[in-house]
Parts: structure tokens; sequence; C-alpha cells
């Protein structure tokens, strides 16, 4: 194996555990992949992380092809297809923490209700509806709830995150679950206010020119 290569597969085995620190998965659910030249670099099918290594990792085609020993997440099919549909993302990591998933639980969608959301692409973070994991139903309405966004969440299922970079991919996942929670405990306390769409649109073009952090203003 290419050095290159075995370098991709230990990153991919790296965010797929940095998600298990961080909370945003327990057990075996949730997958990452990353663009690899012709190709994907996807985690295996229900393979725990502390378990996994780089010769783990499947190298998965755009046509959707692998080694036949090997057997790619479940949900191949949307990593697959946003990679191929966004040239400009290289890494998408999937999620079932607890605040994300309990507003795709309820079918809610994320509106503009803290600056931070503009880091997503837009004034809200659309749900899709609800399809059956690992279908292709799934992965076409995950592709519509990402039009314009980086991220989405899946109805009665989990969250998508996808990043120019695994790295990104991963914080923006870290985002999305902060707001999630954020979001939680601030419909206890009342009824949020949510910003406008030229209050969002003004931070989305700030945030253009900022690092991986986006660092607030």
């Amino acid at each position: 194996m290419e050095t290159d290569e075995r370098s991709a597969r230990e990153s991919v085995v790296a965010a797929a555990r940095a998600m298990d620190a961080q909370g945003l998965n327990r057990g075996t659910s949730g997958n990452v992949s990353l663009r690899f030249r012709d190709r994907l670099l996807i985690t295996p099918s229900g393979l725990p992380t502390a378990r996994m290594g780089p010769d783990d990792v499947v190298p998965l085609k755009f046509d959707g092809t692998h080694p036949p020993d090997q057997r790619p997440s479940s949900e191949w099919r949307f990593h697959r297809d946003i990679l191929a549909s966004r040239p400009e993302l290289a890494a998408v990591v999937h999620a079932h923490p607890i605040h994300s998933t309990a507003f795709a639980m309820c079918g809610r969608e994320i509106p503009a209700v803290h600056y931070m959301i503009a880091a997503f692409g837009g004034p809200n973070v659309r749900c899709a509806p609800y399809a059956a994991y690992g279908t292709a139903e799934l992965s076409e309405l995950a592709l519509a709830a990402l039009a314009g966004r980086n991220v989405c969440l899946l109805a009665n299922h989990g969250m998508i995150a996808a990043g120019e970079s695994l790295e990104k991919a991963l914080w923006l996942a870290v985002e999305l679950e902060t707001l999630c929670q954020q979001y939680a405990v601030a419909l206890q306390v009342g009824a949020p206010m949510i910003l406008s769409d030229h209050e969002i649109g003004q931070i989305v073009e700030r945030f253009r020119g900022y690092g991986l952090n986006a660092s607030k203003p």
C-alpha cells in the first residue's frame, strides 16, 4: 500500500475515533468517508472504532464497487453521492449525537437562533424526510437537504456534515450538535429569537475569509 493511501486510511480511522471521543457516536453507529484520488475511503460496516485499523477502511469506487472481501458502511450511498455531486467537498461524516438526533426524530429543521448557523452555509439546517437507511431514496433526500449547505439532519435518524477536509467535516459536526443543544435549552427557557436571512447572509460573507474555526465576530 502506498504511503499516501495508508496515511489517508489512518486519518479516516482517527476521525471515526474522534467522533466517539467527542460523544457524537456510540457503539458501531456513524461512518466516515474521505475522497482519495478517483475513489473514496470509507469506514467498514459494523466494526467498533476501537478495533478498526487502516486495513479495515474500504476503498469504494464511484460506481459503487469495492473489494469483495470487504463491506463498506451501509450508508455508503449518500457518502458516494455527496462526494460525486459536490466536487468542492472532500469528506463526509455521519453521526447520531443526542441533540441533533432528537430534533431529527421530531422532523424539525434548525432555524437561525444563533449566528454560527452561517457556518453551515445559510439561514437554516434542513431536516430531510425519513427514508430507510442505506437506500438510494435516503441519499436523494439527503442531497436535497444539503443543497447550498454543508450539514443536514435526517428524520428519525441522525445528521450529516461534509467539508473540504476531514478536520472541517468533524468541526462542522461538533458545531451542529452544539447548536442543537443550545436550541433545545433555549426552547425550555422561552421562545428563541430568530435572526433574519439578511443578518445571516452578512455573517456568511464574513465567514468566507476565516479559517477552520470560523472565528466569531
